[in-house]
């Protein structure tokens, strides 16, 4: 493993940074995780940790299930070791099942799809993947609502009540900003420009009505289901309607900045720049995020490290993105998110771990906080890469 490592980085131009061994050395320790940790894992997937720092497992169809299938296939495209290989083609199965179920999909096909079958795609050139990863696109854009132009978020399913009915209608999520990779994707590999116009249309509305004019930004938006009339911003995951959730913060820091590196568009990425200029000076002197940045007593609240490793990843692609005079600001604050991770978060060094981080926030208000997260460990890897120059990507 060291020496596939040591020389895959002896063939990249690395950046002239204090901060590169540490960055390379903790990356090493991730895949090192990765990779001993497989014959406990078999084919599933994690969900979220449990109090012995191991996981709890997916569920068919669960928003998670691709996050271990990134980083595998981030550890092929480091190392070129099939074991990556093999564990990520192990999964493809789950996939195939979510496409079997139309009611079990939702606006998460972009991370379930960009991190399973379009990276297949790309690293290994599987028709069979770029098939599956195009008709998830496909229904990704069948939930487009013309009428407010947004995607709606979530599902109904048969038995869950008028309650939920009426919650789901007409309700587009911070989160979606991420999603819509898999619509660029899917615009550039056919040359159907519906898929790219769904895309900008949801991130226009996004800006519109989920940033708020302080750069805050809420969680959900609600539209009238029929005549997508504006209704009300909300929250579903943070602490309050009129707060900030800091994950949700952070899907929207990366998803428009992913955005602008895919279309140019420099509007996507001056609205990444405010966003995460918001979320540093709402951070104050901590270098991880709290998880709501409304949160009362925020000193004494929960840490997110998910939301931290989001941010990082995204802030590295918006210092790739900017002039040479900007970018040292955005790579500091980049790095500070990174190190606040390293210093308080990492459980590469501790061999009973089965996740990278620590002090991951679920959903604080059900009682999921201070646990590893999937996506957390995934977006720490991805920020890692970014931090020693790489920039080929899932998104």
């Amino acid at each position: 493993m060291k020496a596939q490592f040591d020389t895959y980085f002896g063939s990249v131009v690395l950046p002239a940074s204090s901060n590169r061994l540490v960055h390379q050395k903790a990356l090493e320790r991730c895949l090192e995780r990765l990779q001993n940790k497989l014959p406990t894992l078999g084919v599933r997937n994690p969900k979220i940790g449990i109090d012995n720092l191991t996981w709890s497992y997916c569920r068919p169809g669960d928003w998670v299930i691709s996050f271990l299938s990134g980083q595998l296939w981030l550890g092929l495209q480091l190392t070129g070791d099939s074991v990556f290989l093999n564990a990520a083609r192990a999964r493809r199965s789950a996939f195939r099942d979510i496409l079997r179920d139309r009611r079990a999909q939702n606006h998460d096909l972009g991370f379930q799809f960009s991190l399973s079958c379009v990276a297949d795609w790309r690293t290994t050139g599987s028709k069979e993947a770029r098939e599956m990863a195009l008709e998830a696109a496909r229904n990704l854009l069948w939930r487009y609502c013309q009428q407010g132009k947004y995607i709606q978020a979530w599902n109904a399913r048969p038995g869950q009540g008028e309650d939920r009915v009426e919650f789901v209608a007409g309700r587009m999520i911070a989160d979606t900003m991420q999603n819509l990779a898999l619509l660029y994707w899917a615009a550039d590999e056919t040359g159907n420009p519906d898929f790219s116009d769904v895309a900008n249309g949801h991130a226009e509305t996004t800006a519109k009505y989920l940033v708020r004019e302080d750069d805050t930004s809420f969680h959900t938006f609600v539209f009238d289901k029929v005549s997508g009339r504006p209704l009300r911003g909300e929250t579903h995951q943070g602490y309050a309607h009129d707060s900030c959730w800091s994950r949700g913060q952070a899907w929207m820091i990366h998803g428009f900045a992913q955005s602008a590196l895919t279309t140019r568009n420099d509007a996507y990425l001056d609205i990444a720049k405010r966003l995460a200029a918001k979320a540093e000076n709402l951070m104050g002197s901590s270098n991880v995020p709290v998880w709501d940045f409304g949160v009362p007593d925020s000193a004494n609240a929960p840490r997110d490290s998910s939301a931290g490793a989001i941010m990082a990843a995204g802030v590295y692609i918006i210092a790739d993105l900017v002039p040479d005079a900007e970018a040292a600001r955005w790579k500091a604050l980049a790095d500070r998110l990174l190190q606040g991770l390293l210093d308080e978060c990492d459980l590469t060094k501790n061999p009973q771990a089965e996740g990278l981080l620590a002090h991951g926030a679920a959903h604080v208000t059900a009682g999921y906080a201070d646990t590893m997260l999937p996506y957390g460990d995934y977006y720490f890897m991805e920020a890692l890469m970014r931090s020693l120059g790489h920039t080929e990507f899932f998104w």
